[in-house]
């Protein structure tokens, strides 16, 4: 019984991480067409790391909690666009695009989501097991 509790904690964990994956992704692709007068300022996609709770964990446990450890700005360089008349270009007549991949975004989107969906399953089931569980119990 105590292991279905447990699923609650591990469920709820990844529905915490799976939500600040998807708001990285809504950042990242709202931010995507955002141009700066420099390479410095453009906009950095955003991605969250995680890491598996092992504390307080027994050997042979196969559920363990996740947890969000950071939120990492991607390295990559922003894009230099070509627009010596945009307002912010440089004086070499560049603006700067972020270097947020909209395609990888969309897949990341869809993938948090799916995985939150999943997450949002496996309550629903535990709550119907342990109920069943405790009308077992009544009768």
């Amino acid at each position: 019984m105590s292991n279905l509790f447990k699923l609650f904690d591990v469920s709820g964990s990844a529905l915490s991480a799976q939500s600040v994956r998807l708001n990285a992704v809504a950042s990242n692709m709202a931010n995507a067409q955002v141009v700066s007068g420099s390479p410095e300022q453009a906009y950095r996609a955003k991605h969250p790391v995680f890491a598996s709770v092992l504390q307080g964990v027994g050997p042979h446990s196969t559920a363990t909690p996740v947890q969000v450890v950071g939120v990492m700005e991607s390295q990559a360089e922003p894009r230099a666009e070509y627009a010596p008349n945009h307002p912010l270009a440089d004086e070499q007549g560049y603006v700067y695009k972020p270097n947020v991949n909209v395609v990888e975004e969309m897949a990341n989107m869809i993938s948090a989501s799916r995985s939150y969906q999943n997450n949002v399953e496996v309550m629903n089931t535990t709550k119907q097991l342990l109920l069943r569980t405790l009308q077992l119990g009544q009768q």
